[in-house]
Protein backbone atom coordinates (compact mmCIF):
# COMPACT_ATOMS: atom_id res chain seq x y z
CA UNK A 1 0.00 0.00 0.00
CA UNK A 2 2.90 2.39 0.57
CA UNK A 3 5.03 1.32 -2.40
CA UNK A 4 4.47 4.77 -3.93
CA UNK A 5 6.48 6.31 -1.05
CA UNK A 6 9.40 4.02 -1.91
CA UNK A 7 9.19 5.06 -5.56
CA UNK A 8 9.13 8.79 -4.78
CA UNK A 9 12.13 8.42 -2.48
CA UNK A 10 14.01 6.38 -5.07
CA UNK A 11 13.38 8.94 -7.82
CA UNK A 12 13.58 12.25 -5.99
CA UNK A 13 15.10 11.62 -2.57
CA UNK A 14 18.57 12.72 -1.56
CA UNK A 15 21.26 10.38 -0.30
CA UNK A 16 21.76 10.72 3.47
CA UNK A 17 23.63 8.73 6.08
CA UNK A 18 21.76 7.88 9.29
CA UNK A 19 23.92 7.12 12.34
CA UNK A 20 22.01 5.75 15.29
CA UNK A 21 22.85 6.03 18.96
CA UNK A 22 23.58 2.29 19.01
CA UNK A 23 26.42 3.04 16.53
CA UNK A 24 24.76 1.37 13.53
CA UNK A 25 24.65 3.36 10.31
CA UNK A 26 23.08 3.14 6.89
CA UNK A 27 22.93 5.21 3.72
CA UNK A 28 19.39 5.81 2.49
CA UNK A 29 17.33 8.10 0.30
CA UNK A 30 15.23 10.72 2.08
CA UNK A 31 13.96 14.28 1.85
CA UNK A 32 15.76 16.86 3.96
CA UNK A 33 14.87 20.54 3.97
CA UNK A 34 14.78 23.56 6.29
CA UNK A 35 11.52 23.95 8.15
CA UNK A 36 9.59 27.16 7.71
CA UNK A 37 9.72 29.49 10.64
CA UNK A 38 8.10 32.78 11.44
CA UNK A 39 11.30 34.57 10.47
CA UNK A 40 13.16 33.31 7.45
CA UNK A 41 16.42 34.72 8.74
CA UNK A 42 19.62 32.86 8.13
CA UNK A 43 22.50 32.23 10.52
CA UNK A 44 22.63 34.34 13.67
CA UNK A 45 25.84 36.37 14.15
CA UNK A 46 28.06 35.44 17.09
CA UNK A 47 31.63 36.25 18.17
CA UNK A 48 32.86 33.04 16.55
CA UNK A 49 30.87 33.34 13.31
CA UNK A 50 27.34 32.56 12.19
CA UNK A 51 25.18 30.03 14.03
CA UNK A 52 22.47 28.33 12.00
CA UNK A 53 19.61 27.85 14.43
CA UNK A 54 17.06 26.68 11.85
CA UNK A 55 15.33 23.34 12.25
CA UNK A 56 15.31 20.82 9.41
CA UNK A 57 12.74 18.21 8.40
CA UNK A 58 13.65 14.60 7.56
CA UNK A 59 11.17 12.39 5.67
CA UNK A 60 12.29 8.87 4.80
CA UNK A 61 11.77 5.15 5.32
CA UNK A 62 14.78 4.67 7.62
CA UNK A 63 14.06 5.16 11.33
CA UNK A 64 15.45 8.38 12.84
CA UNK A 65 14.93 8.75 16.59
CA UNK A 66 15.88 11.40 19.14
CA UNK A 67 19.67 11.64 19.38
CA UNK A 68 20.42 9.95 16.04
CA UNK A 69 22.62 11.82 13.56
CA UNK A 70 21.97 12.47 9.88
CA UNK A 71 24.73 13.47 7.45
CA UNK A 72 23.78 15.18 4.20
CA UNK A 73 25.71 17.26 1.70
CA UNK A 74 28.65 17.79 4.07
CA UNK A 75 26.42 18.82 6.97
CA UNK A 76 25.71 16.94 10.18
CA UNK A 77 22.38 17.11 11.98
CA UNK A 78 21.12 15.74 15.30
CA UNK A 79 17.54 14.53 15.66
CA UNK A 80 15.48 16.43 18.22
CA UNK A 81 12.56 14.06 17.69
CA UNK A 82 11.45 11.35 15.31
CA UNK A 83 8.45 9.10 14.87
CA UNK A 84 6.93 6.72 12.35
CA UNK A 85 3.80 7.51 10.33
CA UNK A 86 1.43 4.77 9.18
CA UNK A 87 -1.21 4.41 6.49
CA UNK A 88 -3.57 1.79 7.81
CA UNK A 89 -1.29 -0.80 9.38
CA UNK A 90 1.66 -0.18 7.03
CA UNK A 91 4.62 2.09 7.73
CA UNK A 92 4.47 5.03 5.34
CA UNK A 93 7.57 6.97 6.44
CA UNK A 94 9.52 8.42 9.34
CA UNK A 95 9.39 12.13 10.16
CA UNK A 96 12.12 13.72 12.23
CA UNK A 97 12.93 17.27 13.30
CA UNK A 98 16.66 17.94 13.06
CA UNK A 99 19.03 20.67 14.18
CA UNK A 100 22.58 21.32 13.03
CA UNK A 101 25.03 19.33 15.16
CA UNK A 102 27.64 21.30 17.03
CA UNK A 103 31.30 20.73 16.16
CA UNK A 104 32.23 19.73 19.72
CA UNK A 105 29.67 16.90 19.93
Amino acid sequence: MTHWVDEILRRYGQEVSVERRDETAETVRAFLQPMRSRSESGPEPSPIGGLDGRLWLYLGKAPVRTGDQVDWNGRRFRARSGRPHYIGGSLSHWRAVLERAREAE
